[in-house]
């Protein structure tokens, strides 16, 4: 099927299988619950709140130190389909993290329509080398960084996973040591067709640029590629398609379905310490 060709019932079925909140009525729900669990961990446990790592009032992050130096970080990109959404909806999944030996960074970063994801995808760039930077100010390990993330925030990982850090910054090439896109957005190509492009403004050039399933991944850790079970075929083939690239390049990368998990279920494991997905991503960590 052509996207350019596509039918007005054709159009109305992208966005059911993309828009997630479509086909969830209790999305909403499944967010009030996250921030209230996180609110209670920013309570619970320490951390550095809204640290600037640039120049505009979003590019801020939310540090949960390890308890001892030299601890591997989990540097995790919320979602929102790059429009809404905040770090402080996910705070909860730094706890499991720091109570394993982990520090924890939430980066947030400017939304669409304000800017564009090419700029986007540039600012948590810019996290990823603060945290580099700044991170063993806080018991973190600038060398054992791992990169996670739901949605667009999976998209943004592929992003990370896709940056030449040697070339770009002067970087170690491994500078990310292991990723773990969640729901992941690796074609961003339908997105551009969907109800949703009055906001995210993306042309047929900015589309292939910022799409990870289509360009050289620099990337040469081991990787984890999450999708709820229950979630919809374009999002479960997307990450399966990712998954897959991977493979064939030669890295270790395994391919989760979470149960039957839909979009925003699957977010909620990061939570819990026991849950499969979250021992997974820790073992990824060496913890």
């Amino acid at each position: 099927m052509s996207f350019e060709t596509m039918t007005e019932a054709q159009r109305d079925a992208l966005n059911l299988e993309y828009r997630a909140r479509l086909t969830i009525p209790d999305a909403d729900r499944f967010l009030e619950r996250a921030a209230k669990r996180s609110a209670l961990a920013r309570e619970e446990l320490a951390c550095r709140l809204d640290v600037p790592y640039g120049d505009s009032v979003k590019q801020t992050l939310d540090i949960f130190p390890a308890a001892q130096p030299g601890a591997p970080v989990f540097f995790y990109i919320h979602g929102g389909y790059w429009y809404q959404l905040d770090k402080r909806i996910y705070s909860e999944v730094a706890g499991p993290m720091v109570a394993a030996g982990a520090a924890a960074v939430l980066p947030n970063y400017d939304l669409c329509p304000d800017v564009t994801i090419p700029e986007i995808v540039d600012q948590i760039r810019h996290a990823v080398v603060w945290a580099r930077e700044h991170v063993a100010e806080y018991n973190g390990d600038p060398d054992r960084i791992h990169v996670s993330g739901h949605s667009a925030g999976g998209h943004l990982t592929g992003m990370m996973m896709a940056t030449d850090w040697s070339d770009r910054f002067g970087l170690p090439a491994d500078l990310i040591k292991g990723a773990a896109p969640i729901s992941g957005l690796f074609d961003v190509e339908p997105h551009r067709h969907t109800n949703l492009q009055p906001v995210i403004r993306l042309t047929r050039e900015t589309a292939t640029a910022n799409s990870p399933q289509h360009l050289p991944l620099h990337f040469r850790g081991s990787a984890i590629c999450a999708v709820g079970g229950g979630e919809t075929a374009s999002f479960r083939r997307q990450s399966k398609d990712f998954a897959e690239k991977c493979r064939a390049l030669g890295l270790a990368c395994e391919y989760v379905e979470v149960e039957d998990d839909h979009h925003f279920a699957v977010t909620d494991r990061l939570a819990d310490p026991d849950h499969s997905l979250t021992r997974s991503i820790k073992a990824l960590m060496g913890l």
